[in-house]
């Protein structure tokens, strides 16, 4: 596989990392509990060690001078490609929690193939997400069998939650970005073990599995929903305003 070809590779994985951290840190300080406050915080920030690694060696990979920051705050949102799933709006609780049970999910499977990379930087960086991923599983999952299992307003929300995020999903397995050579990961492979371990916990939480239908796409061609932009300028803001400035 080329140089280019990983780049782009490590460069969507990176993206998808950077936006869910960004997602995610905002619960911080409005997470219905004080320890779900610290939980969701130190899960933000598992994904933006993993953002910051995977976009430190894309932009080594690019060669053309790029650090993690520049990549996360120096590009256009038409530039970047993450799937669409990471940037959706944060809605309540339940659906927060649904967008990270499908995307964990996702990502350990991902991550855990990956440690076996032929590419080593690559491979080191995975098994150690592999790790964490493995914890924000558990999280959801606990939370997705106590909402979905629990009051009928509970079990509503959650139900809303999971339907809302759902169609999102399928762009995590498009096989179009992958390159070959990365470690036989092929995201089209994951979709069956993610769909047997997203329907176990569904049904465990008394939770309808929706229907596959509409699937909103194009996140890993720069295309992004309305929400990406709001992010975008949010996350950028300071830095853009102030170019390089030091602590």
């Amino acid at each position: 596989m080329s140089s280019s070809d990983l780049y782009g590779y490590v460069l969507r994985l990176g993206d998808d990392a950077l936006i869910a951290a960004q997602r995610m840190a905002e619960w911080v300080t409005r997470a219905p509990q004080i320890e779900e406050d610290a939980a969701l915080a130190n899960i933000a920030l598992d994904l933006l060690g993993q953002a910051r690694a995977l976009l430190s060696y894309a932009g080594e990979l690019e060669g053309l001078g790029q650090s993690e920051d520049d990549l996360a705050y120096l590009r256009d949102e038409h530039e970047f490609r993450n799937v669409q799933l990471v940037e959706l709006p944060n809605g309540d609780f339940a659906t927060t929690i649904a967008k990270m049970l499908f995307f964990a999910a996702y990502q350990h499977l991902l991550y855990t193939g990956l440690s076996a990379a032929g590419d080593p930087t690559l491979a080191g960086i995975a098994a150690k997400a592999a790790k964490e991923t493995a914890y924000h599983v558990d999280h959801a999952v606990t939370w997705t069998l106590r909402l979905g299992d629990g009051t009928a307003e509970s079990h509503r929300r959650m139900q809303a939650g999971v339907d809302e995020v759902w169609p999102f999903t399928h762009e995590l397995f498009e096989p179009s970005w992958f390159p070959a050579g990365t470690g036989d990961i092929d995201p089209g492979a994951l979709r069956g073990p993610w769909l047997r371990l997203v329907e176990r916990v569904l049904r465990d939480a008394t939770l309808r599995r929706p229907e596959d239908g509409w699937r909103p796409a194009g996140g890993r061609q720069g295309i992004h929903t309305e929400a990406f932009g709001y992010l975008v300028g949010e996350m950028q803001s300071l830095h853009r305003a102030h170019p390089g400035a030091r602590w």
